[in-house]
């Protein structure tokens, strides 16, 4: 439950509205709360400030805030525009969570809403002497905070949604992800036996893509049934009404119904797929960022190269031995969990790129080399894939490639060509 309402309050961070709502609420706590201070002794401390000094102040604020939070919102629409048109409309839902360009808009509307409120109050005599030279140092409080938020925007709006910046902030996203996967594979369940009866299943009430599987719920369920849960597919899987979502050990003595209703409320399925829990889906923006580069229209093939860069960053992150979380991974002993093949996210990082890029020769000697590189993590299904797409890509570069000596020089180059299976 607590990752569940994680899951939930994430999304809810993620909405343009939510922080500057925040933000609202604590400028007028601030501005109200300065009043406590004339219940003090305060007043035989402080200066007398005039009540025109911090209206003139405060109408600073208010008359030149709403105009920079429009400002800043048609700015952020640009990048976030720009991101989707530029590198790929998956890359719209991390760019919109940039924290520095949500705190600044937060800080702006924040700092006109107190100031509306303060000098409302003001007028209307609500401070004492106390009180104002409170309200006082709020607002250059405030007025510091906004010029400094402002300068930090600015530097990051001029990078926000430029195409190196989005594929930076999608490498990030797909590090954790991934990362995550590696050190829990299978969730903290258990691998799928053969036991399982495939003839008792549970079908999804909803059409989409598994976003979010609440462990914790299946295993409590699972222990007050006595039963064992096979899940079909991880984060990530499409799903249907006619397809298993999970299978059952047993329906003996099962509400099927009941069990049906909470099984489906323990996963998730929705319409988009989710970067957190999705470890393939961060390597997909990734290929889909670098198969638009290569495009005819665009025609960047430096653009895929660096992409290839970063999905072989990412890869090496099986070749890190402290990945494993070597504490508490079977949690779920009534949960099977299947294990998501190497080759899935081969097909996810580099099918694309050896596709669409199969008539460049650059493109094509990068990718061997990536290849070379992967195959040097100690893994052996990433070796022995590694060096199957070798062959694959040196197979598709064969057939776009018409001249001569880039395809001897890409032979010479290739992997695969280089190491010989057991059996051969």
């Amino acid at each position: 439950m607590k990752k569940s309402a994680l899951i939930y309050f994430n999304r809810l961070r993620e909405q343009l509205w939510f922080r500057p709502l925040i933000f609202c609420i604590i400028s007028i706590i601030g501005a109200l709360l300065a009043r406590f201070a004339d219940g003090t002794g305060l007043k035989e401390l402080v200066p007398n400030i005039k009540t025109e000094s911090i209206v003139g102040l405060l109408t600073t604020i208010s008359s030149s805030m709403l105009v920079i939070a429009i400002f800043a919102v048609s700015s952020m629409i640009a990048a976030f525009s720009a991101a989707s048109n530029t590198a790929t409309p998956r890359s719209f839902k991390i760019v919109v969570t940039d924290d520095a360009s949500k705190n600044a808009l937060s800080m702006f509307i924040g700092a006109f809403i107190f100031s509306i409120v303060s000098t409302v109050a003001l007028e209307n005599g609500y401070y004492g002497d106390a009180g104002r030279f409170v309200l006082f140092v709020f607002t250059l409080l405030f007025f510091a905070s906004v010029i400094l938020t402002f300068l930090r925007w600015v530097d990051r709006i001029s990078r926000l949604g430029r195409l190196e910046h989005t594929i930076n902030q999608v490498e990030e996203v797909a590090l954790i992800s991934l990362k995550n996967h590696i050190k829990n594979p299978l969730l903290k369940g258990i691998p799928v036996s053969n036991t399982i009866n495939k003839n008792v299943f549970i079908t999804p009430l909803k059409i989409g893509y598994i976003q979010f599987i609440d462990m914790d719920s299946l295993q409590k369920l699972a222990e007050a049934h006595h039963i064992t849960i096979q899940l079909s597919a991880t984060p990530g899987a499409y799903v249907h009404s006619n397809s298993p979502l999970v299978y059952l050990s047993t329906a003996q003595g099962l509400d099927m119904e009941d069990i049906s209703k909470k099984i489906n409320e323990a996963i998730r399925i929705g319409s988009t797929r989710l970067f957190e829990e999705d470890p393939r889906f961060g390597l997909i923006a990734l290929s889909e960022i670098a198969s638009r580069a290569l495009s005819p229209g665009i025609n960047d093939p430096g653009t895929a190269i660096q992409i290839i860069g970063s999905q072989v960053r990412l890869f090496f992150l099986w070749n890190d031995t402290n990945t494993k979380d070597e504490t508490d991974v079977t949690r779920f002993d009534r949960i099977e969990v299947p294990e998501l093949p190497t080759y899935e996210f081969f097909e996810s990082a580099f099918r694309p790129i050896s596709r669409d890029g199969a008539n460049n020769i650059e493109v094509m000697l990068r990718l061997q080399k990536a290849y070379t590189s992967l195959a040097t993590i100690n893994h052996s299904e990433i070796q022995e894939t590694a060096r199957s797409y070798s062959e694959t890509s040196y197979n598709r570069a064969k057939q776009q490639l018409s001249f001569k000596s880039d395809l001897e020089l890409l032979k010479e180059k290739s992997f695969f060509l280089k190491v010989k299976t057991p059996t051969e």
